[in-house]
């Protein structure tokens, strides 16, 4: 069985949705850290040509949301 979790609604307990709450904690983390790609980082659209170029984009993405977060943490 696969765990997924989609956004928690009221009366629903989070056992409910997947098998424990660290699970749920990740999936919920992992789906936060794709929206600030889309929005932020511009992975909502790739007008790149190509798989190769695909994957330069992708990875130019991350690269730019890893260095930023990492530039906010030290920083503190």
């Amino acid at each position: 069985m696969r765990d997924m979790a989609f956004h928690k609604k009221s009366g629903l307990r989070i056992e409910d949705m997947v098998r424990s709450r660290w699970v749920y904690r990740k999936l919920r983390n992992f789906r936060a850290g794709i929206s600030c790609l889309k929005r932020t980082y511009g992975l909502a659209r790739c007008t790149w040509r190509g798989l190769e170029h695909f994957k330069t984009y992708v990875w130019s993405s991350v690269l730019a949301y890893n260095l930023a977060r990492f530039t906010r943490l030290s920083s503190t």
